[in-house]
């Protein structure tokens, strides 16, 4: 992402703030005016050890991007992740205490701009993602779901090693897996997961105790992201350790009640649907109580249904 756009990009994503919890903000604030009023300098990156050498990066504070997963040991560093550009240089700070050098490995989760962001100040790695990711990445875009533009990414930060259906890595002694699964969060997710120590990073296919974004214009499909979250509890050990996109360290269990939610809530709107209410009488009706707590500033209950609505048309 350039910094032309970041001011728009952390409006429209100020609810992922919740590094201080979706109701921290507080009933009836503007939130848009808080992150526009919100100074980076303010905002530090925090470490959560998560299991075996994985460490856990977030932001503190207010919004920085999101989660980043850290491998150090005698290889070098791989991160999974790198936030916004605009933390680019305090990333760099946080994994110092890791080891000297910058990373030897990035490994990217999809390809928007608040995990993509600090590609090209660790442009010296070996950057990997699936091959959807470059193709976004390599040219402009229309956000039209959050009304913004985003330009095309320098040839340094775009991913110089990408792969198709599934990719491992050996590195630092650990075995690190690759997965794609199609038409969740983007049409280029990537699960990454920490075979060794037992930790999954999930990237944006997970928003840990919130309503998801789902990028319809670029593959995205809620439909299919609750089949892809059922894949992921199917395959994976029940006591793995998960770093979502967005929000708190989770477990299986958090995963599950993602799932219910996920299934839920498009399976209420299908049925809506089928009964011939339109998109704007379903926004009005809502989803039963529930479900409600689990709307934040970013994506509103509201929201959450027509990015259904629209999974459902495609």
């Amino acid at each position: 992402m350039r910094h032309g756009i970041l001011s728009r990009a952390c409006l429209l994503v100020i609810g992922l703030a919740f590094v201080a919890g979706p109701a921290a903000a507080g009933a009836g604030h503007n939130h848009n005016t808080d992150v526009a009023q919100a100074k980076t300098s303010e905002i530090t990156i925090g470490a959560q050890p998560v299991a075996g050498k994985i460490t856990m990066l977030t932001g503190v504070g207010g919004f920085s991007g999101g989660n980043v997963a850290v491998l150090p040991g005698p290889d070098g560093l791989l991160i999974v992740d790198d936030k916004l550009e605009a933390f680019s240089e305090k990333l760099a700070a946080a994994l110092k205490p890791f080891g000297s050098g910058g990373p030897r490995f990035v490994l990217n989760t999809h390809w928007h701009f608040d995990h993509t962001g600090g590609n090209t100040r660790f442009a010296d790695a070996v950057i990997i993602a699936h091959d959807n990711v470059r193709k976004h990445m390599a040219v402009d875009q229309e956000f039209k779901a959050l009304k913004m533009s985003i330009p095309a990414s320098p040839p340094e930060a775009l991913p110089n090693v990408t792969y198709n259906d599934r990719l491992t890595v050996h590195f630092n002694g650990e075995e690190i897996q690759l997965f794609h699964l199609p038409g969740g969060h983007t049409d280029g997710d990537t699960v990454v997961y920490f075979k060794t120590a037992n930790v999954l990073h999930l990237g944006d296919l997970f928003f840990n105790g919130m309503f998801p974004f789902v990028d319809v214009a670029h593959g995205g499909n809620a439909l299919a992201l609750a089949r892809n979250i059922d894949d992921v509890i199917k395959r994976f050990p029940a006591d793995a350790k998960i770093i979502p996109g967005h929000g708190p360290l989770a477990t299986m269990a958090d995963l599950k009640a993602y799932l219910d939610m996920l299934t839920s809530t498009t399976m209420h709107v299908q049925n809506a649907v089928m009964a011939g209410k339109d998109l704007k009488a379903i926004q009005a009706q809502g989803f039963p109580e529930q479900w409600r707590k689990w709307e934040w500033p970013f994506i509103s209950q509201a929201m959450w249904i027509e990015l259904i609505h629209q999974s459902l048309n495609k």
